[in-house]
């Protein structure tokens, strides 16, 4: 099993605004019961997008101009709190492919990483002005360029930073540690022969 190289991200965007956006308020706790990640995606946001008897609240992603948005844009400190990995796997899940904000809590970013997702780091300015072109244009075409460090919208094009180590992981295939101990398993196994304390 082979890797994605992840390059660039394209798709269309959505703003959720706000900073210290936590992982609570990302998936709320009592969603955290399943034995999988599947279906997490269905309660992303839920405690800000529904009411308690399951009415919408007006929130960016219940806008069916956003429907189908695989970027999701946000503020500084994007995923502090616990350090559940249910988070980006909510995010993931609910298709996102990429997020863009001002800043990241650490086991979020790492965590993000590791399924794939990259995290872009852009100046506040320039995240609004990415959000207000897609409020303008809900269909406008994203591009997040991991290789380049930047993002380009709608003929404009600013800086977005990733850190080194999981932009090199991102765009080299390597972000999945697992996936890369599966591909190399005959070369363990291969090592393992070597060592008389593993022989039978």
């Amino acid at each position: 099993m082979s890797l994605a190289k992840i390059t660039s991200v394209t798709g269309r965007a959505v703003n959720v605004p706000g900073n210290d956006i936590d992982t609570d308020r990302i998936i709320p706790a009592r969603f955290m019961k399943c034995v999988t990640f599947d279906g997490l995606g269905e309660y992303l946001f839920n405690d800000v997008r529904r009411q308690l008897d399951g009415t919408e609240k007006p929130h960016p992603l219940n806008e069916a101009r956003f429907k189908g948005a695989t970027i999701l844009l946000s503020g500084a400190n994007f995923g502090c709190g616990s350090s559940r990995e249910h988070a980006p796997q909510a995010i993931a899940k609910y298709g996102f492919k990429a997020v863009i904000a001002e800043s990241y809590a650490e086991i979020f970013f790492g965590n993000s990483t590791t399924l794939g997702l990259p995290c872009a780091s852009a100046a506040r300015e320039d995240i609004a002005r990415i959000a207000a072109a897609v409020e303008a244009n809900p269909q406008l075409e994203v591009v997040i360029d991991v290789t380049n460090q930047e993002v380009r919208f709608g003929g404009q094009k600013v800086k977005a930073t990733f850190r080194e180590s999981a932009r090199d992981a991102l765009i080299n295939g390597r972000w999945d540690a697992i996936g890369e101990l599966l591909d190399g398993r005959d070369a363990v196994k291969v090592t393992a022969a070597k060592l008389p304390y593993l022989v039978a």
